[in-house]
């Protein structure tokens, strides 16, 4: 269990659903992870739930707005990157390529960010904490323990993340058959990525948010009975666990992850 009071920058540190259906979304999810639900007015934006694990908040969901529907975008979970400054990462952003589909505003009280869109057309947050830093639970089951990075061009998607955190970088094959870059932050791995392939079928350039399970097998038929979906069937990753990609009632995709415990 790792319990976080701050993030450092250049660190993925919330996640949150926009969803057609913020009440059955709310059903589904906290039935499959155990999760409370927190509805928290935010004015004309609505509701915003805030989704808890013993008592501390591990990530979010809320209605998606008329006009979001109407720009045909799907529910989507989306993943925020804590920065020092929301305007300097946005600005550095578009210096390197990338587009802001969401200058920086004010959170209320509980931080200021950006939405951004990297060359390839993946969206991600920058979140500069006040009050609120982030996840207050990561890496036990229930909680976001991974963010990847599904990439048209690993070289551009490289070149933009490395330029924008200060990420270095490190490559695998073999255990995916395919080339893993897995994403450092001051030596920490904090994300990765991969080359979208012909047979996903049409898979768009996106950064997928992983939650931890204790049993893969099990979460996938709780899932299902649930009205979920399972996109990936189960693979077995050796020296890591075995991951599975899902969609929720709602066509959210997410994975989830039975992570092998570290050698003691």
């Amino acid at each position: 269990m790792a319990e976080m009071e701050e993030y450092a920058p250049g660190t993925f540190c919330w996640v949150d659903l926009a969803t057609t259906d913020a009440e059955a979304a709310k059903s589904f999810y906290t039935e499959l992870f155990g999760w409370t639900a927190n509805d928290v007015p935010v004015g004309e934006a609505g509701m915003y739930t805030m989704l808890q694990k013993g008592g501390k908040h591990v990530c979010a969901l809320y209605a998606m707005s008329g006009q979001m529907r109407e720009q045909g975008i799907p529910p989507h979970w989306r993943s925020y990157v804590s920065v020092s400054s929301a305007d300097e990462s946005a600005e550095k952003a578009q210096e390197l390529g990338g587009t802001v589909l969401k200058q920086p505003f004010d959170v209320l009280v509980v931080g200021r960010m950006a939405v951004v869109q990297d060359p390839m057309g993946a969206t991600f947050a920058l979140w500069e904490p006040m009050q609120h830093a982030g996840a207050e639970l990561v890496g036990e089951p229930g909680t976001l323990c991974w963010n990847e990075l599904y990439a048209t061009d690993l070289e551009v998607g490289m070149k933009f993340y490395t330029g924008l955190f200060g990420w270095t970088v490190s490559k695998t094959t073999g255990a995916i058959g395919q080339e893993y870059i897995e994403f450092h932050n001051s030596g920490q791995p904090v994300a990765g990525t991969l080359q979208i392939r012909t047979e996903w079928g049409e898979v768009p350039p996106n950064w997928a948010v992983y939650f931890a399970v204790e049993d893969c097998d099990a979460t996938l038929a709780k899932l299902k009975s649930l009205g979920g979906k399972v996109e990936v069937e189960p693979m077995v990753v050796k020296d890591v666990g075995k991951f599975a990609v899902v969609q929720d009632p709602q066509g959210g995709y997410f994975a989830v992850a039975e992570l092998k415990a570290p050698p003691s």
